[in-house]
């Protein structure tokens, strides 16, 4: 099943005590309201993420699609940062870890999520709530949410080879369940146009 990574979030340590206050009366792009929360927010516009930054050092990288963005924008972060702050060092090859990867992808099928939630345990259907089905897998643990036009979100996954193999799962437990759903029917654009 092919898929899309939308969203990896990563976190790393630039290994210096960092002075919130003065990066963000120095540089623009850095907001930093401590009052409200105690990191401060650097955006990036190429790779276009967002980094949040604490006073530790530590620095949580979310928005990238690929793990060289997440390299990419911790080596930029830290070299914006060294130009104030000369005791952090321009992090070359940034040492991190994905904690959270999210993904898009579809099962190229129409489900019936009311269906798909009274067949499978670890399904949650409350479409009051939200429109579309909570899947959860255990192994990798993973929650996914599946929607009624057979597209899907997949978030959780530390590894992408997680999320290929709950990819995997999810369509093993959907597919023979829906094999028997109604496909939606495609009205032809006159009769739209008639409509109208």
């Amino acid at each position: 099943m092919k898929y899309t990574i939308v969203n990896l979030v990563a976190s790393g340590n630039l290994n210096a005590t960092l002075d919130l206050y003065n990066l963000a009366i120095t540089i623009p792009n850095i907001e930093y309201e401590p009052e409200q929360f105690p990191g401060a927010i650097l955006k990036l516009k190429e790779p276009r993420v967002s980094m949040l930054l604490f006073k530790n050092g530590k620095v949580i990288c979310s928005g990238a699609s690929s793990e060289s963005q997440i390299s990419l924008a911790i080596f930029k972060a830290s070299k914006l940062i060294h130009e104030i702050q000369k005791n952090v060092k321009i992090q070359k090859n940034a040492d991190y870890t994905v904690v959270n990867l999210v993904a898009t992808a579809n099962l190229s099928m129409t489900l019936d999520l009311f269906k798909t939630a009274m067949a499978l345990d670890n399904v949650e259907y409350e479409p009051e709530q939200f429109p579309g089905a909570i899947l959860r897998i255990n192994e990798p643990k993973l929650t996914l949410l599946l929607f009624k036009n057979g597209k899907l979100i997949c978030a959780g996954a530390k590894k992408e080879e997680y999320l290929k193999k709950g990819l995997r799962i999810a369509a093993k437990m959907v597919r023979p369940v829906n094999k028997s759903a109604p496909k939606e029917k495609k009205v032809p654009k006159k009769t739209q146009e008639k409509k109208k």
